[in-house]
């Protein structure tokens, strides 16, 4: 992913989720991948360290968790506390803006277990009719 550098964050352009230079459109590329969501998830209104995020997200490798929980510290959306132990110990957990997102997210959650049986079998009906056009 490439980071641009916005000078005068502030304008309309930045804010037009339209515009493919806008500021706008990459938060929103940002906070909408499947791992920021389950991350957001996952962590709630709580306090995890990495190993406790990386039970709770089943099948993401430290490599994407790593990756996602840095792209949210610096969008601000996390919160990274380090104490100085041995072996060091490092918690996360949400800010503001991103408890708020949360709301969002889970009721994207909940769309999902509302509607997944719908989702399954129309994938089933598409890939039976896909094969009828292959034939």
């Amino acid at each position: 992913m490439v980071t641009k550098q916005v000078s005068g964050a502030s304008g309309e352009e930045n804010d037009d989720l339209r515009r493919a230079d806008s500021l706008a459109r990459e938060i929103f590329s940002d906070v909408a991948n499947k791992w920021t969501l389950l991350i957001i998830e996952a962590v709630g209104d709580r306090t995890l360290r990495f190993s406790q995020v990386r039970d709770a997200v089943e099948g993401i490798s430290h490599k994407m968790l790593t990756q996602n929980l840095r792209m949210l510290e610096r969008n601000g959306l996390v919160e990274r506390t380090v104490y100085p132990t041995v072996p060091p110990r490092v918690e996360y957990r949400l800010t503001e803006p991103a408890r708020d997102l949360r709301r969002t997210v889970d009721m994207m959650c909940d769309w999902t277990r509302r509607h997944i049986r719908h989702v399954e079998s129309s994938r089933r009906g598409f890939g039976i009719r896909a094969a009828d056009l292959e034939a």
